[in-house]
């Protein structure tokens, strides 16, 4: 049942493939989540709590739990109070979910066995009938502490979308719904036979009467699927795209952020809340409008005018569509001019300050309201155009069957059943179009805001350099880092900022690196920390260079501090923002060290007029501390990265010559080779 540690690898492979996930092949290690991660895959970690280890547990398919002493349990499926767990025989096994918190428990709860069996013994209750109650009394000891861990195995959201809505169970979802909505459809059609044939005859008896209020109670549990299954879709869908957006935004090149500003970034999160609202309503709508129409077509085929009204259906859906194409042109040029105030707004509130003490008060708001009529106008606009796509296509396709089946109707000889089918097909027509000319200007929106969020979307594709996961993490170079011959250049520059730039440093050096401003020297440090690609040359750390390594383990072997423009304070406890880059949460040794580092960089008076301590929320980008102090955090977060290399961008300049002194003591210290880049 359990898997040991040297069949790790092996039982991701086997995990993976069970739940049909792509994989690639990897060198085996002993460590499952860096053996997933080489395989392109992410091993989500979950840790378990006392009193809540069953309910972490329901989420954690396809995914493995640590068993201590035993090895570990890869779980396939969690279904009510069992686990399907996969086998070293490859065989799937079914367990109570109650065994499997037991095993993980174990170990905790032997810690506190001894003293809850006396407590027990001293009530008088016997062993047999104390069960309940000695498990109850460990279960509240343990309660909120650690006792297990678990890995979720999933895709990581830069995989192709497709597969991720696979995984998810969301295209079983979308069939659920179009089944229900197709049934439902169906049983409102015959509901209108069952009526209509008996109301244009004149005569309708009980038996017509009783199908069809059987057939209207039918609909009612079939329009609660469908609306339950449409919301599991979208919520489903919504999720992976959120992850999928949010991803990308952390992987955008920091030069291409840095162009478009805060404001263009902020209207970009927004376009993606449009995008998820109105993609997902939008795009169930039209596909349940297609269908519809293509009922009602079928239907008004067989109907007594059908050589007028199913031509005049026809020539009626491509005037709308030609409605909702002007809509969707006057939509864009009201979303861009959106996004042009937006991005004004918020540059102007980001530079509020420089204003008050620069700009005279008077030109404050030039511009605004040339910028607000504009935009009034191309509201006026786009509200207009909305009407006419949502009032007229429904209600004159009244109008215009009506005509069609006028004929039919002032025959003599016009028959029930083909007239019923008619008028049908006007009514449902009618609702087809409602629905799709609602899609149809939901999708225009979801379009526009696609072409905004599309660079996010895209840029989580592009995966992060995995390296290798059975390099020894110390490396074998006697040099610390070494770059030969870089050359790098911003986007869109012909000539390049460093040009043919080599350096050796090895470990143990100390090394300052001083030069004029704007000569290139952040440029060159941030392609030594991984930061900014080089387009030519070499890097090599411990003698490997970034490919071998990987992204995360140059970031382990290389730690920066950018310079404060380019650095930033998380509005969260202090402790979060010095443990950036370790574990999280942290231990209690954890926070001892980054107390201790920060009293060591003079951060102690800071630390004791703080009420919350090192759990003090010290506010979006520090606002509650001076230049300095944020200066010192940068590079107590730095430090305590414990990584090979510290390299130090302008991290002194703000100081005074005393903690100058004592921070210079502590890094050299503290630091095993060092790099501190500084004007002359």
């Amino acid at each position: 049942m359990f898997w040991p540690d040297s069949q790790a690898s092996e039982m991701i492979t086997h995990l993976a493939q069970h739940a049909g996930m792509p994989v690639e092949p990897a060198a085996s290690t002993n460590d499952p989540a860096a053996y997933a991660q080489a395989m392109g895959l992410e091993a989500e970690p979950i840790t378990l709590k006392g009193g809540e280890i069953a309910t972490a547990l329901n989420p954690l398919a396809p995914g493995f739990i640590r068993i201590p002493g035993q090895g570990y349990l890869a779980v396939t499926a969690v279904s009510g109070r069992r686990l399907t767990i996969l086998t070293p025989a490859l065989q799937l096994e079914s367990i109570p979910l109650a065994e499997a918190v037991g095993l993980i428990r174990m170990d905790a709860a032997r810690e506190h066995q001894f003293k809850v069996e006396q407590l027990i013994d001293r009530c008088g209750l016997k062993r047999a009938k104390g069960q309940r109650a000695l498990d109850s009394l460990i279960d509240e000891r343990l309660r909120g502490k650690t006792v297990g861990n678990a890995w979720q195995l999933r895709l990581p959201p830069g995989s192709a979308f497709v597969h991720q809505l696979r995984d998810s169970g969301l295209f079983r979802r979308a069939t659920l719904f179009v089944g229900a909505h197709l049934l439902e459809y169906l049983a409102l059609i015959a509901a209108w036979i069952a009526i209509g044939q008996g109301a244009l005859s004149g005569r309708i008896d009980f038996g017509w009467l009783a199908a069809w209020a059987c057939l209207l109670a039918t609909m009612i549990p079939l329009r609660a699927l469908t609306t339950w299954s449409q919301g599991m879709l979208a919520v489903g869908a919504g999720g992976l795209l959120k992850q999928r957006l949010l991803a990308g935004a952390l992987t955008l090149d920091p030069d291409v952020m840095r162009k478009e500003g805060a404001g263009e970034l902020l209207g970009r999160v927004n376009e993606g809340e449009q995008l998820e609202a109105l993609a997902l309503s939008g795009g169930l709508l039209s596909l349940l409008a297609v269908f519809e129409l293509a009922v009602t077509a079928f239907i008004i085929a067989g109907g007594p005018s059908a050589s007028l009204q199913l031509p005049a259906f026809l020539i009626w859906i491509c005037i709308c569509s030609a409605l909702g194409i002007r809509y969707i042109a006057r939509r864009r040029d009201w979303a861009r001019a959106r996004l042009t105030m937006t991005h004004h707004l918020i540059e102007n509130m980001t530079g509020h300050r420089t204003r008050l003490a620069q700009q005279p008060v008077a030109t404050w708001h030039n511009g605004e309201d040339e910028e607000l009529s504009h935009y009034l106008r191309l509201s006026e606009d786009l509200d207009r155009a909305g009407a006419r796509l949502t009032a007229l296509a429904s209600r004159g396709w009244m109008i215009v069957s009506i005509i069609a089946l006028a004929p039919e109707f002032l025959s003599s000889q016009s028959n029930v059943a083909t007239l019923t089918l008619g008028i049908g097909g006007m009514i449902l027509g009618q609702q087809a179009l409602r629905r799709a000319m609602t899609g149809f200007s939901q999708m225009g929106g979801a379009w526009i805001a696609w072409s905004q969020v599309k660079p996010m979307f895209d840029a989580a594709a592009q995966q992060p350099v995995r390296g290798s996961a059975i390099l020894d993490s110390s490396g074998t170079g006697t040099n610390a880092l070494e770059a030969y011959q870089l050359t790098y250049r911003y986007p869109g520059h012909s000539e390049p900022v460093l040009k043919q730039c080599s350096l050796v440093i090895k470990k143990g050096d100390s090394l300052l690196l001083e030069g004029g401003s704007g000569g290139g020297k952040s440029t060159f440090a941030a392609v030594l920390a991984g930061l900014r690609k080089p387009q030519s040359g070499l890097l090599l750390a411990s003698g490997l260079d970034p490919q071998t390594l990987g992204d995360a383990g140059w970031r382990k072997r290389i730690a920066a501090a950018p310079q404060y423009h380019e650095n930033h304070i998380l509005s969260a406890p202090l402790v979060f923002n010095l443990l950036l880059g370790r574990n999280w949460p942290p231990s209690e040794e954890d926070i001892k060290e980054a107390a201790q580092i920060c009293i060591e960089l003079g951060l102690g008076p800071l630390l004791e007029r703080m009420p919350g301590g090192m759990q003090q929320m010290v506010g979006e980008t520090g606002w509650q501390l001076s230049q300095g102090e944020r200066s010192r955090i940068y590079i107590a977060r730095t430090l305590l990265q414990r990584s090979s290399v510290v390299l130090l961008d302008e991290s002194f300049a703000a100081l005074d010559p005393e903690n100058l002194k004592r921070c210079l003591e502590c890094v050299l210290k503290r630091a095993e080779t060092l790099v501190v880049v500084a004007h002359p």
